[in-house]
């Protein structure tokens, strides 16, 4: 007599596994949602390093090169004067003066000192611009490389481009976000204000002629004659030139002036950074 074999009962002597499609699919939810937290996880703390740890990092390390330039403070008065109002106290070496500075007389008649072209990577000058109140001298080095002078240096000089001073266009570049973003505010400088570049013996105060958004490609902005490549320079010009929109390279935000004056850093400081216009 043959016995029918029960539902679920093995047959043969193997056993009959179940499998439930439900418990399957869930099981598959919970990897895929497992993956979705950790990938939200990484992409938030890349995030965080790429908005703020690189503006930490770049600015501590700028700041230790502005303090690092070997460089001369420009004289100040006796102490017992009666200090300028948002006078920069603060020479290039770091150290705090003792007294109001000393205010530079402008030179326009006369020749401005031109240096040479230096190595790739050298730190030659810094940047200040009063209209951005708030912000730290920045440093200002040879080449446009992203990952040795961009992120690690900060304000880089465009190789062939005029230096300061110079019948040509000194042109730059720098991030508008992250690495300490010293461009970060381009978008408020108005005509008229000035941009004041140190090097190791002399100031030079450039005044905004004009703002434009180009496309990337559109190299003319850094010719001898912003604009007009191939047409010989007559003015002193100084070009900026970073990202546009923000958090974007899809455009380039383009900030043009000429030189308004110089003057020795033994005479002085610039008016404009010691509490002036």
């Amino acid at each position: 007599m043959t016995v029918p074999a029960r539902a679920g009962a093995p047959r043969h002597g193997r056993p009959v596994r179940r499998t439930s499609t439900g418990s399957v699919a869930l099981a598959g939810l919970g990897v895929v949602g497992e993956l979705l937290v950790t990938a939200g996880v990484l992409l938030l703390a890349f995030l965080v390093w790429q908005l703020w740890w690189t503006d930490v990092e770049g600015n501590r390390a700028q700041a230790e090169i502005v303090r690092n330039l070997d460089w001369a403070q420009a004289p100040t008065a006796a102490p017992s004067a009666a200090p300028t109002p948002g006078a920069a106290g603060t020479g290039a070496g770091g150290t705090r003066a003792t007294g109001a500075p000393v205010i530079a007389a402008p030179r326009r008649g006369e020749e401005p000192p031109v240096a040479a072209e230096p190595d790739v990577r050298t730190t030659f000058a810094t940047l200040q611009v009063p209209r951005w109140d708030g912000e730290p001298e920045r440093p200002v080095s040879e080449g446009v490389d992203k990952a040795t002078v961009l992120d690690a240096l900060g304000i880089g000089h465009y190789p062939g481009t005029a230096m300061p001073g110079a019948i040509g266009n000194f042109a730059m570049a720098g991030h508008r976000t992250t690495y300490a973003k010293p461009f970060n505010r381009v978008a408020e400088l108005q005509v008229g204000d000035p941009i004041v570049i140190r090097t190791a013996s002399t100031w030079y105060v450039y005044r905004v002629t004009s703002t434009e958004i180009v496309k990337p490609q559109d190299i003319a902005v850094i010719a001898p004659v912003p604009g007009k490549p191939g047409v010989d320079p007559t003015e002193r010009a100084i070009t900026l030139t970073t990202c546009h929109p923000i958090f974007s390279a899809r455009e380039r935000f383009i900030v043009h002036g000429v030189l308004d004056y110089w003057a020795p850093v033994s005479s002085g400081v610039p008016v404009e950074i010691a509490g002036g216009a």
